[in-house]
């Protein structure tokens, strides 16, 4: 599949790959796509924004404006660079509200803009950054606001599958009132056993689970947990990799793409 992304264009990409593997849901590959997105630019982001490229770009779209060419300029141009719609806004924004001393200007100014573009001074440039805001699922502050609210979505999801099953827990709202940093989506009250392993803690993560992203959640988050609370249970409800168990060191943490129908209630078999 990662051939098969790099040969797409940023937008669209999600629809075109539904026709190539028809067998995995479209949330799975908006997830995949978008994991794939950010690990490019990652790598690309410095090089494809050097003051000269950037420069290159924002004198295009300039021609472009006094050419008259139909909206979608910057769109047309994320294509042609290589950046996503909203990585170019941005740059194009930073280039347009430069200093005399061609300095940037300030991040939040920068982030103020992209958040209500009717505050950019340039009518096209508004619209055009609007635009790319719409195309972008992967950056700005419309592919945040979604990420977000699938993320609780499938947190609250996690809690009424857990009151349905009767089993009793904290959430990390809980937890923080009681004083704890770093908190797990849930704190059973009572252990759970799952295919044998008991669980004191589950994680609930609304994105497709590859290496990469696992290992980084392992260092931030899950083992943090694991050594406050003992094992526990990650969810990443949109599917995930075979044997990404076999990287947590002899610590005990599962992995599943859904809340498991057999989990055994401790004071069952009190």
């Amino acid at each position: 599949m990662r051939d098969s992304l790099y040969k797409l264009p940023f937008r669209n990409r999600v629809q075109s790959l539904q026709k190539l593997f028809p067998q995995l849901s479209v949330d799975t590959l908006k997830c995949v796509v978008a994991q794939e997105c950010q690990k490019r630019m990652k790598g690309s982001h410095g090089r494809l924004t050097t003051s000269e490229t950037v420069e290159a770009v924002y004198k295009k779209f300039k021609n472009s404006i006094l050419m008259n060419e139909e909206p979608g300029i910057l769109l047309r141009l994320s294509d042609e660079v290589g950046l996503t719609p909203a990585l170019l806004a941005r740059s194009i924004i930073e280039r347009h509200y430069q200093r005399d001393d061609k300095s940037k200007p300030a991040k939040l100014f920068v982030s103020t803009l992209m958040k209500n573009t009717a505050l950019i001074d340039d009518r096209d440039l508004a619209f055009e950054t609007y635009l790319c805001l719409l195309e972008d699922d992967e950056y700005g502050p419309i592919a945040e606001a979604t990420k977000q609210s699938r993320g609780y979505e499938y947190e609250i999801y996690l809690r009424m599958e857990l009151e349905n099953c009767k089993v009793s827990f904290l959430h990390e709202d809980h937890l923080r009132m009681k004083g704890y940093d770093k908190t797990p989506d849930i704190k059973l009250e009572i252990p759970v056993a799952i295919d044998g392993q008991v669980i004191n803690w589950i994680e609930s993560k609304a994105l497709f689970g590859d290496e990469e992203v696992h290992r980084g959640y392992l260092k931030d988050q899950l083992y943090s947990y694991w050594n406050r609370f003992g094992p526990g249970l990650v969810i990443y409800w949109f599917g995930y990799v075979e044997d990404l168990e076999k990287i947590h060191q002899n610590r005990i943490i599962l992995i599943r793409d859904i809340l498991p129908t057999n989990m055994v209630l401790m004071d069952q078999h009190l």
